[in-house]
């Protein structure tokens, strides 16, 4: 792979609190890379250190084989190659849509600029809307208009700070396929920011996974998803069970019965299963493990979610509509795939 950014060992603390803490990740060019965790952990100031709106405590930032932080080497956000997208858009609410997006383009004469403007805007689909101020935009519009204010002057990277959160659940779904479609078209590279665990698996070609200041895992949405490797990256990437079994190396036995491992272990070891590799079947004197009681059934249309209590551990399973048990009835619950063993 090309890399295009890479951050080595990088650090900030405020006061006594160190909020980034030694992370090391690069991102790839033509990539769209996430940094994803709950608010606190550290992900927007790692934003603003690569954007220089910070400066490291220590660590190094490369773009492009270019050194921007490292020692006593600074180099000015201005001077980064860096577009940024805020999470309130920040557009000039007096000028119209196409003077917004001429403001980024300062290296060149007014004709010049407004044609780059215009080129960026039509590949937006926003042609129809140069002349409207901000406010006559919808939601969705503005965040175009956003981008295309970053993207206009071709940086190397752009950087986009939580950039759908200001918009309704309807119009965030189908905005980010557009801006992804978008920054593929254009080829450009992107950092996202976020604490939307869908967003980030949708959006993302590779995520990053912080906690209190640290990565806990970085790969593709589907390894990540389906392989967490500790308990938070596992919990906070949906929903799971969590299991603390005997492994004997290729196994594990589970209140439930033998499950496969993802990875031979042995002793006690915490498993983690999700619910959609869970199913349930009517509980029959020959079943040779331990029946589990429903507890309770969630219908949704298109799936059902049950709970079951399986001694004294209770179990989500997320199934297709077809299934027809209801709550009191006596089931066994049997894996549909491996369980992966945590790291602890």
């Amino acid at each position: 792979m090309d890399t295009l950014l890479q951050t080595t060992k990088l650090s900030k603390s405020f006061s006594s609190e160190k909020v980034v803490d030694r992370i090391s990740f690069s991102i790839n060019r033509h990539e769209i890379f996430a940094l994803l965790g709950p608010s606190g952990c550290g992900k927007t100031t790692t934003l603003r250190l690569i954007a220089g709106f910070e400066h490291p405590d220590e660590g190094e930032i490369r773009l492009n084989q270019r050194t921007l932080n490292a020692d006593q080497q600074f180099v000015e956000p201005e001077d980064r190659g860096i577009g940024f997208v805020f999470q309130d858009y920040a557009l000039f609410p007096h000028l119209p849509v196409i003077r917004n997006v001429m403001f980024g383009l300062k290296k060149s004469d007014r004709k010049l600029r407004r044609k780059k403007a215009e080129e960026v805007l039509c590949m937006m689909g926003l042609r129809d809307f140069m002349d409207r101020r901000p406010y006559e935009l919808s939601g969705g519009q503005q965040q175009r208009v956003a981008l295309a204010r970053a993207i206009a002057p071709t940086p190397e990277l752009i950087l986009l700070d939580e950039p759908f959160s200001n918009l309704d659940a309807v119009l965030r779904q189908s905005t980010r396929a557009e801006v992804r479609s978008l920054l593929k078209k254009a080829g450009m590279s992107a950092l996202l920011v976020t604490h939307d665990q869908e967003e980030a698996l949708s959006f993302a070609d590779r995520i990053a996974v912080m906690n209190q200041g640290k990565i806990e895992q970085t790969g593709t949405p589907e390894e990540v998803y389906y392989r967490p490797r500790t308990r938070f990256v596992a919990q906070f990437l949906g929903t799971t069970n969590l299991i603390s079994a005997e492994a004997i190396g290729a196994t594990a036995l589970t209140e439930f019965g033998r499950v496969n491992l993802d990875r031979p272990a042995s002793g006690q070891v915490t498993l983690s299963i999700r619910p959609e590799h869970l199913t349930i079947e009517a509980y029959q004197k020959s079943h040779d493990v331990h029946p589990g009681k429903i507890t309770s059934k969630d219908f949704k249309g298109h799936d059902i979610t049950y709970r079951v209590l399986v001694r004294a551990k209770e179990y989500l399973v997320h199934t297709d509509n077809r299934l027809t048990f209801q709550a009191g009835d006596r089931v066994i619950v049997k894996p549909l795939e491996t369980a992966v063993v945590l790291e602890e």
